[in-house]
């Protein structure tokens, strides 16, 4: 098993763009790689600049690499589509032109890859993590959200060599297990693979070693995170937002919550995967004093569970 780690700026509290609170971008790099990592995602649309030149040379200057852009908004909506794309043109036209790593043997597609999220639902919002009482979309909606996200992946892959990854998230249409067994269906492999994430899919209900074993075959990326299990068993009770459980410290350092990553390891290891794994932590951007620390703590103990 060839494993690269590499952290994203959701572990600053940058998840939603128009948060005033967040912290400079540079000072995610600085941070990124005084915490010992090799290189970093690029984060929401609009957080880092879209203009390559002045982000190579902050990239240069820190020995760091671009491993993945993302496109986290509502994937639902046809009407959104044209948005959409302009992301994925915008997106990719940079991120295809930044300091990318050494690429490892095994590695199903390299990098940069674009990461695909649904986001934005109000319903779903508030039922993040509820499997039963979240509501699902209609079969015409989920059809259009397919053509959404075919059309992000075919422009992506067609004009720009990117390989797209669908990110099952909590809070997004694509969360539960039904969910993301229909979309392996609906979005050919061929043109899709998978970001499964670690703390997402414990949110959801299931067992992540399961679910990586699952989607073994569709597997071209993959987020680590770790969960308080006490805080999360508190936010499940209330009538909460995502974000808002994340501001409350659900999502902790890997190594203090509940996710068994030696077992985790084992499973990479069983299926055989080689590539990209992205330590990520969201939180509140107010609280991003804590965020080297954190994002420390989680790369040292992975190196000593042997990643």
């Amino acid at each position: 098993m060839t494993i690269t780690i590499t952290t994203a700026p959701c572990c600053w509290g940058v998840d939603d763009v128009k948060n005033p609170n967040l912290p400079a971008w540079e000072r995610v790099f600085d941070e990124a790689a005084a915490a010992g990592y090799g290189g970093l995602e690029l984060g929401p649309y609009g957080y880092v600049p879209l203009e390559s030149e002045r982000v190579v040379r902050a990239l240069d200057e820190r020995k760091l690499f671009i491993v993945a852009g993302t496109i986290f908004d509502d994937l639902v909506a046809p009407e959104n589509q044209a948005n959409l794309l302009r992301q994925t043109e915008e997106i990719c036209a940079v991120i295809a032109q930044l300091p990318q790593p050494e690429q490892v043997s095994g590695q199903r597609f390299r990098t940069p890859y674009l990461t695909v999220m649904d986001w934005g639902h109000d319903e779903r919002d508030y039922a993040a993590g509820h499997c039963e009482r979240a509501p699902r979309l209609a079969n015409e909606a989920w059809v259009d959200m397919v053509a959404n996200i075919r059309a992000i992946a075919a422009l992506a892959r067609d004009k720009y060599g990117v390989r797209a990854v669908i990110h099952p998230h909590a809070g997004g249409y694509i969360e539960f297990g039904d969910e993301i067994e229909r979309i392996a269906k609906d979005v050919p492999a061929e043109l899709a693979g998978f970001c499964i994430d670690t703390g997402h899919t414990y949110y959801a209900g299931m067992d992540p070693t399961e679910t990586l074993k699952t989607y073994a075959d569709r597997l071209d990326y993959v987020h680590f995170k770790d969960i308080d299990e006490k805080v999360f068993r508190r936010v499940l009770g209330e009538k909460i937002r995502f974000f808002e459980a994340c501001a409350q410290g659900v999502m902790c350092p890997i190594g203090r919550g509940v996710i068994d990553y030696p077992a985790i390891k084992r499973t990479l290891e069983e299926i055989g995967y080689h590539g990209f794994i992205t330590v990520e932590q969201e939180r509140d951007p107010l609280s991003v004093s804590g965020s080297l620390a954190d994002v420390k703590e989680s790369r040292d103990y992975l190196r000593s569970v042997g990643f």
